[in-house]
């Protein structure tokens, strides 16, 4: 029965709205492992094709975040190794595993790029725990080596003088500094998609760093192999900047999460009510358009049409005849 009051109609309707918003929010966290559990892509730096394209990032697409350890993360480096036991694993449309990071670990809007090769200390030593946090490096590895604070040492300790890097998934081992060409034999191939002339190969190539730190190396597939760590890993890299400056290597404490499952065009909802700080849609591929207004429309329609369907089937049901009859017979009795 209808309840009469209309107030308490709408009310109940709210409700119900809310509740069914928090049962959602508290699956997806539950499957994710993450809050927030989805996010919104701004930018063309992962896209694939101009016109869109499901099973890549563009613009407008709601990227699930998933809690995925750090160390389980695969970068294209591995996952393009046939020598490797992560050979093949691709995930939105290349080689390796998409990120969610804060840049330096600084706030602000985070980056979704792909993991392109993970850097190691390999040989270290004690440094001088004698000098100023603030110190220079050479006062922190008077031996040589470079200093990271968060690096655990042989002693135990946080902070250690690495030597030496080991980039997983290709030959570099206990190595000064890191010299990679990704052209399908020192590296799996990674197209950079550009014109190349004079000392500008068409593949992806590390020239002769020498990391701060350990972390991950990203870089956005739309990006032309300008990598987030600027022009120090890869010649000619703008790099990504954050208030502290340049990103470098992601380390674990930076990770958000690890890109799950791909909802595209819903997230240009978002997008169209961003205010300042937001590009807006200007990324958005104009084919997300035309499909989020059939989604939409298929979500205000369908719910019509399934009722009038029911209806109709209901009214040719055995049954229902059968009740109109005794009803009929009734009257006239």
């Amino acid at each position: 029965m209808t309840d009469s009051n209309p107030a308490a109609n709408l009310l109940r309707e709210l409700l119900l709205a809310v509740v069914m918003i928090l049962i959602l929010i508290l699956g997806l966290w539950t499957h994710t492992g993450t809050m927030p559990p989805l996010v919104v892509v701004e930018s063309s730096s992962m896209i694939h094709e101009e016109s869109g394209e499901v099973g890549s990032i563009d613009a407008g697409d709601l990227i699930l975040v998933m809690d995925t350890p750090y160390s389980n993360i695969v970068t294209f480096a591995e996952a393009s190794n046939p020598n490797g036991v992560n050979y093949g694993y691709e995930m939105h449309g290349m080689y390796g595993d998409v990120i969610i990071y804060q840049k330096n670990g600084d706030p602000g809007t985070p980056i979704i790029h792909r993991a392109i090769l993970r850097v190691e200390a390999s040989e270290t030593y004690t440094p001088n725990r004698n000098a100023d946090a603030g110190a220079n490096n050479s006062e922190h590895c008077p031996e040589g080596g470079t200093y990271d604070s968060l690096e655990l040492d042989a002693d135990g300790n946080f902070g250690t003088c690495i030597l030496t890097w080991n980039v997983p998934g290709t030959n570099v081992t206990n190595s000064e500094t890191i010299t990679i060409h990704f052209d399908g034999f020192m590296a799996g191939y990674y197209d950079c998609k550009r014109f190349s002339h004079a000392n500008v190969e068409p593949y992806l190539v590390v020239w002769n760093w020498q990391p701060k730190h350990t972390g991950i190396v990203t870089l956005g597939d739309n990006n032309q192999c300008s990598v987030d760590q600027g022009g120090l890993v890869v010649n000619g890299s703008s790099g990504v900047h954050s208030t502290s400056g340049v990103a470098g290597p992601v380390r674990e404490s930076w990770l958000i999460g690890v890109a799950g499952g791909e909802i595209p065009w819903l997230g240009t909802v978002k997008l169209m009510l961003s205010g300042e700080g937001s590009p807006g849609t200007q990324y958005v591929p104009s084919s997300s358009f035309m499909f989020l207004g059939v989604v939409i429309a298929l979500i205000l329609f369908t719910p019509v049409a399934l009722e009038g369907a029911l209806r109709k089937l209901l009214q040719n049901a055995p049954e229902i005849k059968k009740a109109y009859l005794e009803e009929d017979y009734s009257s006239e009795e």
